[in-house]
């Protein structure tokens, strides 16, 4: 069933043309990725469909009574909600049938017996509305949405004016899933979440009933959960079905296959070319009408042809190349029982680290687990309670920053790289080309810049600053997915060391040697890409779950505990605990053969691999169902 049909929409800005042929279909149960430069359009596409704004030519269905969600902007909402009671509004429907319901139960009690029958009438489809659009499973997805994007007991109680746009941004999206739509338009989603959100998304995602629409530079992300990948490219559109790694190969091989056919029919062109030149001659010559006539047909013959157009194979992209300047000493940094809080509040707490000199080193934790902290301590821009920092000799830092600021924001780009490095307009243009700020584009106003603009301007000036140590907070944040690949190839031949805080799993596997995550104000280290890391992390969680059932292995409840004194009262509740840390070891089973089942999806074709996890699977079902047994023995 198709949901929405696009058919060579078009649309302008004044009398810039933003869109020109966009074309292709959401079908019932797609997920899409929807993926291109900034300032390809991308936004308007979504725009468009959500009827935020109009096309100006072509056509667009949607299926009849079809609902589609769209976190468009933010929403006013009284001075006194709270963050749960923004999350509440996604049950207006709900909430306005279930107050009908309530006041018929009233009317039951003062009416006579022929009113009774027609109020139970009303109430039992009421009943049956309310079943259908989910009024009973509320609480469930509340709590199911709560959990996974990290909605704390304390963070359901703030005053939604005052959280931070990304915390705000992050409770929309708990509404609009919460909401159900049939069609679910998602713009950068996973930009203000952790990786542990992200992943929980990308469950979420897979198990929709509905269709998504999603635009993302989360290359990762594209993988795991699209079926389908639409290109916004020159105006136009592309499909290709697959996920992001099947786009990227397909693509490739399209375009080799285009060059070779507009090759072959580029040389059919200029043979015939030649041959109208020549009857021509001829012609002219011998006076033979008949060879104009020829010649005049061939070239009818090339005006019909259906022309092949030539691809575009090298891409205007930025030009990333990090120098290094002096080397530094072996030993960059050392940290030795560092302590951090902020008021009661502690952060980190002895802390130990050491890097080395070219480590590639990524920090991970949760959101507000201390990583930019830690990062303001490396820069001096916090001071440590307790513990000492020391930095290497001859240490040189280039700090890219996650939100980029610049002193004097009233500057053009041209100034700001002319005031950095004291250059001639000619030199400071021929810089800021290699960063995509062509023509008009140098006397643009720092303030007017996106964030991708703002991180290309940063990076522009950090690649000329002969850093040896380059602490990076979330690089590619702002980035396309074409400057990514740029910053990763060129971090990948830079010559010194870098330290860097990532939520892009794909950007931490092409650079990450080692990993220290963040976890309780301490620091625990893998020594690995995202994908050990992911490895040894479940590895850790299974022995902790098979600890567990080994330290609290359940004894048979018919055999009379040795106390005779035992009440029956407490030999209740003693069933009760156990039957508790049963329902908890069976939920952590449950999410590891669910992620053992995502792992055999993506190595289908790895037979070695696929064994292994089909083994590792079979071990935990049977444990699973060893303890499912034990757990029904004591609930019953």
């Amino acid at each position: 069933m198709i949901d929405i049909s696009l058919n060579e929409i078009s649309k302008y800005y004044g009398a810039n043309k933003v869109l020109e042929d966009i074309t292709f279909e959401i079908h019932s149960g797609d997920r899409i990725g929807l993926i291109g430069k900034n300032g390809t359009g991308k936004t308007t596409i979504l725009k468009i469909i959500a009827g935020i704004e109009n096309s100006d030519g072509g056509i667009l269905s949607i299926r009849k009574n079809a609902t589609i969600g769209y976190l468009a902007q933010m929403p006013d909402y009284p001075k006194e909600y709270k963050v749960i009671d923004v999350l509440n509004t996604a049950f207006e429907r709900q909430n306005e049938i279930k107050a009908k319901m309530r006041e018929l139960e009233n009317k039951m009690s003062s009416s006579n017996e022929d009113e009774i029958e027609k109020i139970m009438k009303n109430y039992g489809e009421l009943q049956y509305t309310y079943e259908h659009i989910g009024g009973y499973e509320i609480e469930e997805k509340l709590n199911r949405v709560c959990t996974g994007l990290k909605f704390t007991e304390s963070m359901l109680e703030r005053n939604f004016g005052n959280l931070s746009g990304g915390e705000k941004t992050t409770v929309m999206l708990g509404n609009m899933l919460l909401q159900n739509p049939d069609i679910l338009l998602l713009d950068e989603p996973s930009n203000h979440l952790d990786l542990e959100s992200v992943e929980w998304l990308e469950e979420f995602i897979k198990e929709y009933q509905g269709s998504v629409l999603v635009i993302s530079h989360d290359r990762y992300f594209l993988d795991n959960i699209a079926t389908k990948i639409i290109e916004v490219e020159s105006k136009k559109s592309k499909t290709y079905i697959g996920n992001y790694s099947f786009y990227v190969q397909y693509k490739e091989e399209m375009l080799n296959l285009q060059l070779e056919a507009y090759k072959t029919q580029q040389k059919k062109i200029k043979q015939m070319e030649e041959a109208i030149k020549r009857f021509r001659e001829w012609g002219t010559i011998a006076g033979d009408e008949p060879m104009f006539k020829k010649a005049a047909n061939m070239e009818k013959r090339i005006e019909k042809m259906d022309k092949v157009e030539k691809p575009i194979l090298n891409q205007p992209k930025i030009k990333v190349n990090f120098t290094r300047g002096e080397r530094s000493a072996n030993e960059v940094v050392r940290i030795n029982g560092l302590k951090k809080s902020f008021g009661e509040n502690v952060i980190l707490e002895n802390l130990d680290l050491s890097v080395r000199y070219k480590e590639r080193l990524c920090i991970l934790g949760k959101n507000g687990s201390g990583k930019s902290t830690l990062i303001k301590l490396l820069l001096n821009k916090y001071t440590q309670d307790e513990g000492e920092i020391i930095l290497g000799s001859r240490v040189r830092i280039g700090y890219l920053e996650q939100e980029i600021f610049f002193e004097d924001e009233e500057k053009t780009v041209l100034e700001a790289i002319n005031e950095y490095f004291m250059v001639p307009e000619g030199e400071g243009r021929r810089i800021l080309a290699g960063f995509l700020f062509r023509g008009q584009d140098v006397f643009k106003k720092i303030k007017s810049l996106s964030g991708g603009e703002k991180s290309r301007l940063r990076l522009c000036i950090m690649m000329q600053e002969q850093n040896n140590l380059l602490i990076l907070d979330e690089p590619t944040n702002h980035l396309d997915i074409d400057s990514r690949e740029m910053l990763e190839k060129a971090l990948e031949n830079y010559d010194g060391t870098i330290i860097f805080i990532s939520h892009d799993r794909y950007f931490i596997n092409k650079l990450a040697e080692r990993i220290v995550e963040i976890d309780n104000r301490k620091l625990i280290e893998y020594l690995g890409d995202y994908n050990y890391y992911k490895e040894k992390k479940s590895e850790i969680k299974m022995a902790l779950i098979a600890d567990k059932i080994k330290a609290h292995e359940v004894k048979p409840i018919n055999k009379r505990h040795k106390d005779n004194n035992i009440s029956p009262e407490a030999e209740e509740a003693k069933k009760k605990r156990k039957a508790s840390f049963l329902e908890e070891e069976i939920q952590e089973l449950e999410d590891l053969i669910s992620q053992i089942d995502s792992q055999m999806e993506k190595v289908a074709y790895d037979h070695e691999k696929l064994s292994e996890l089909y083994n590792e699977k079979e071990s935990l079902t049977s444990k699973y169902e060893g303890l499912l047994a034990k757990w029904v023995e004591l609930s019953s």
